[in-house]
């Protein structure tokens, strides 16, 4: 590419993904060397005065909107840097519960293109470099990193973190991470910093974490063993860490499991918060994509549930709120995931299939799907005629299930609010 090609500050934000999705030839490319130096040239390691580091099979987006609806209550300013997207890049960066315009965007990338002199950047390399430079240039008090994958050689790891945070391990990312459970709780537990918390939410999590945190001394909070909670009634719950207790808790409409290890990260990361703050926190957290709502009659729900894990979570919550109801479920899935296991756990709560494909070199064709779904239904090109499908065929009082990946989610998503305009 020649320099009058590279996209300039003042650049379209479109124009700048499009350069940097085609400069680096791999997608994935795990390892630190090259993300490690140009951040040091950039002096973007330390991008507020705390950093809180999230990695986790699932829940990681979860924790991180806890934690940040917490932290906006007690007044402080937020970045929160999350990965994929459901509709526009620019909701990876968030800052006050805001997103940045695509100027801010574009410069970000511009500065991060000045400082990489002829280091090669995968696009998320890239976005990470310039998630931290927006954050230190907003000048915000704390920063929430959601790691992308794994962890150890993940570019977010690059960063001098104050806090890290392990939300569930389960096997996931098969082709870049392997099927072994111990080789996944030691690649999250790659994070970990000697002499700092680290928090594992995984109740009997994988002897790697554990053993990882000893071998170079980080503080390690363990569910069940450091800090415990339970629901109580049906609308409260109770956080424990040693002779601390808070009770009378509201349930968050987010995961408990990850409520509860938000509560542990932030207790550990020395910071001014009351429970009045975590009240009202734990009220006002949501998030895109998980057990959202779009409209009633028929009810559209929303849910990136992906692997085995997500998706039994996702059914017990379906079954608890929506129970008796018709469930017409729209899935699409990528290939790299466990298809069969996360179709067998949506199974029980699923009336009606419809299997649509995603396109991109990682998606699954709805072909594919259908080995592992009761015969007879019908192959849609993509999720939105999918999800027109079911919403001719849904009554008022069932419910439409949207599932199986970000990308699945984000298109009726996007074709929904389309609709709306």
């Amino acid at each position: 590419m020649s320099q009058s090609q590279i996209p300039q500050a003042t650049s379209s934000l479109s124009m700048w993904l499009d350069y940097l999705t085609n400069i680096h030839t791999s997608a994935i490319d795990l390892g630190l060397d090259r993300v490690q130096a140009v951040a040091q040239t950039a002096n973007l390691t330390k991008p507020a005065q705390t950093v809180i580091t999230v990695a986790g099979t699932n829940g990681k987006g979860s924790t991180c909107a806890l934690m940040e609806a917490i932290l906006l209550d007690a007044g402080y300013s937020v970045g929160v840097y999350s990965s994929p997207h459901l509709i526009r890049y620019n909701e990876r960066v968030r800052i006050n519960g805001e997103e940045l315009s695509d100027a801010k965007h574009a410069a970000a990338f511009d500065y991060i293109e000045q400082q990489r002199g002829d280091i090669s950047l995968s696009l998320f390399e890239y976005g990470t470099l310039a998630a931290l430079r927006l954050f230190q240039t907003e000048n915000v008090d704390i920063v929430l990193l959601e790691v992308g994958l794994g962890g150890r050689l993940d570019a977010t790891n690059v960063v001098d973190h104050d806090v890290s945070v392990i939300t569930s391990l389960a096997i996931d990312h098969v082709d870049w991470l392997g099927d072994d459970i111990n080789v996944i709780g030691f690649e999250k537990a790659g994070i970990f910093r000697s002499g700092k918390p680290a928090i594992c939410g995984q109740p009997k999590a994988p002897a790697t974490v554990a053993a990882h945190a000893d071998d170079i001394a980080a503080e390690l909070y363990q569910v069940e063993i450091q800090y415990h909670y339970q629901q109580v009634t049906e609308s409260t719950w109770q956080w424990t860490h040693g002779s601390y207790t808070l009770d009378d808790l509201p349930i968050p409409g987010l995961p408990l499991q990850n409520a509860a290890t938000a509560l542990m990260a932030l207790a550990t990361a020395s910071l001014d918060l009351s429970d009045v703050n975590i009240v009202n926190g734990l009220r006002n957290a949501q998030l895109a994509g998980r057990m959202q709502v779009l409209c009633s009659e028929p009810t559209v729900l929303l849910d990136v549930a992906h692997n085995p894990h997500s998706a039994q979570y996702l059914v017990e919550r379906v079954k608890e709120q929506y129970h008796g109801k018709n469930i017409h479920t729209v899935v699409a899935m990528l290939h790299d995931k466990d298809i069969e296991s996360t179709l067998e756990a949506l199974s029980p709560i699923s009336a009606t299939w419809y299997p649509a494909s995603l396109s991109g070199p990682r998606a699954a064709h709805a072909e594919e799907l259908c080995r592992f779904l009761p015969t007879g239904n019908t192959q849609y090109a993509n999720p939105v005629r999918a999800f027109e499908a079911a919403m001719t065929c849904a009554h008022p009082d069932d419910v439409i299930l949207v599932v199986g990946s970000f990308h699945t989610v984000g298109e009726v998503l996007e074709h929904w609010q389309g609709k709306g305009e």
